[in-house]
């Protein structure tokens, strides 16, 4: 597959894969090992990151995987600020996934508090990787200020629901040029090569992983899910249409003509 380019680093899977919410570590190290991923999220709430043996830490391989950390947990911009500034003074990659999701039930990110906290983060140095909502403006605006994706939710987190957003995730990757992530939502590979088809760049899914009784392979199909969709892309997909048009045209040794 093509490689995915992000702040001018390549990567060769189009797949980034979530830390939470898993039934054990090990549960956790086989689902990332099978997905082939090589970008994997770590909420900065969840982990002592000035421990080394902190006891999540400890599993993920850092010569293998960019350990992204993500603001999650934070409500406006100056709490994930913070946390992404404490991940890199405790020596993380300058990478953040900026996630800012002051809605408790929902949690929808905030477009405002988000955009806010990108301005700031990329006048800092950092690579930002922003969830956002599904809002083709909003997408402009935070490619404008220099962030290195945008990541358009499918559908509120963790609830496995698929592309609920497709037509306004289309108009984002019609105009973007930087990648398009889709984020959260995506409940099955069906649903990420879906999305792939679509023409995004990549998917990150997490729940999808740590909810079924098999996380190693259900990571196996999202790795076949997204390449497909991605090949799929690349060829072209054949064209809709209203009426059916067969495949093998009446030929003349078929014609009573």
């Amino acid at each position: 597959m093509d490689p995915l380019i992000i702040a001018d680093r390549s990567f060769t899977s189009r797949l980034m894969v979530g830390t939470g919410k898993f039934s054990s570590n090990t549960a956790m190290v086989d689902a990332m090992e099978h997905s082939g991923s090589e970008i994997v999220t770590v909420a900065l709430r969840r982990v002592d990151i000035d421990n080394p043996q902190d006891s999540l830490l400890t599993h993920i391989d850092r010569k293998r995987f960019l350990l992204l950390p993500n603001t999650s947990g934070a409500r406006d911009a100056d709490e994930a600020v913070r946390l992404a500034r404490m991940a890199r003074a405790a020596g993380c990659d300058p990478w953040v996934k900026l996630e800012v999701t002051p809605d408790p039930y929902y949690l929808l990110p905030d477009p405002i508090e988000t955009l806010k906290a990108a301005e700031i983060l990329v006048k800092e140095g950092f690579t930002v990787l922003p969830y956002m909502p599904a809002d083709p403006v909003l997408a402009k605006r935070l490619e404008e200020v220099g962030t290195a994706t945008v990541m358009p939710l499918g559908a509120p987190i963790g609830t496995n629901r698929g592309l609920r957003t497709r037509d306004l995730i289309a108009i984002i990757i019609e105009q973007a040029n930087i990648p398009v992530v889709v984020d959260a939502g995506l409940g099955a590979p069906s649903h990420a090569a879906e999305a792939m088809e679509m023409g995004a760049d990549a998917v990150l899914v997490n729940t999808a992983l740590a909810d079924t009784p098999d996380p190693a392979g259900m990571a196996r199909a999202f790795r076949k899910g997204v390449e497909a969709g991605r090949e799929a892309y690349l060829a072209g997909l054949g064209q809709q249409r209203d009426k059916a048009e067969a495949s093998s045209p009446l030929t003349g040794f078929l014609r009573n003509d």
